[in-house]
């Protein structure tokens, strides 16, 4: 475990914090409409990957190896093993000179997510998961406490962005039943460890690429918490289906799901 996080934190101290808040000409293009990616994602994933190998021979599905190739995604489902890694969650933050952003991974076995890493460059935080064994924070245990069961005393976050128009007016108009219900950091290895530790109570998304969502859905769920489609299915990353909500708990999810999203 320690291995890993410590490839991440190298990735980022070697491509990515030289870089925050001082892009040059020529190191952000769009890899696709309303997609950015910068040298800092591409070099960081390049030594994640090879270093990655190295732990264990299985195949690597990288977010911007994928945006070449998606083809790689098949692994998900043909591998007995798989590493998947967000090299710069939050580009688009990063960009921006926001600091939050991270670097995440994520070692998927048969189609479920065994072990996740996320590291906060920004501030040298690292999270750590292992499937059935618990959610640490620099070698502290994660254990998520319940939240309310009435949507008032909640805090969350709601991203629309990918929304169809109809569940788009439904999640905007429902946000005011909540404590507070925001677009969230804009980043989902921000946001999974928020709400970990108990600073905010849930989290709406709706696409739900694995690399941005098995390594924070298993500390979630490590610590107790709880991420599950709409439909209530347990989230994995071989499933390319849309809609994610991720809570503090079983009831607090259900609570949200009922008040948040339009009836089934």
């Amino acid at each position: 475990m320690e291995t890993v996080t410590e490839i991440l934190r190298e990735a980022a101290a070697t491509a990515i914090l030289p870089r925050f808040q001082s892009l040059a000409d020529g190191d952000v293009s769009e890899k696709s409409p309303g997609e950015v990616v910068t040298i800092a994602d591409r070099e960081a994933e390049a030594l994640i990957t090879r270093r990655l190998r190295t732990v264990l021979d299985a195949p690597v599905v990288g977010e911007e190896a994928t945006a070449d190739n998606p083809a790689l995604l098949t692994a998900l489902r043909e591998a007995p093993s798989v590493w998947l890694v967000d090299p710069l969650d939050g580009t688009a933050n990063f960009i921006a000179g926001r600091p939050t952003y991270a670097v995440m991974a994520a070692l998927v076995r048969h189609g479920e997510t065994v072990a996740a890493w996320i590291v906060h460059p920004a501030t040298g935080l690292s999270y750590q998961a292992e499937r059935g064994s618990g959610a640490w924070r620099d070698g502290v245990r994660i254990q998520r406490a319940p939240a309310s069961a009435d949507p008032a005393e909640l805090r969350g976050a709601a991203f629309t962005r990918f929304l169809p128009p109809s569940t788009r007016a439904y999640v905007e108009a429902a946000r005011a039943q909540f404590a507070d219900a925001g677009l969230g950091t804009k980043a989902a290895g921000v946001d999974y460890p928020q709400l970990a530790e108990g600073l905010i109570d849930f989290s709406l998304y709706q696409r739900t690429l694995p690399w941005d969502h098995a390594p924070g859905a298993l500390l979630l769920t490590e610590a107790g918490g709880t991420a599950a489609r709409p439909d209530a299915t347990l989230y994995r990353p071989d499933d390319p289906g849309l809609g994610l909500l991720a809570a503090a708990d079983p009831q607090s999810w259900h609570t949200v799901r009922d008040t948040l999203l339009p009836p089934p």
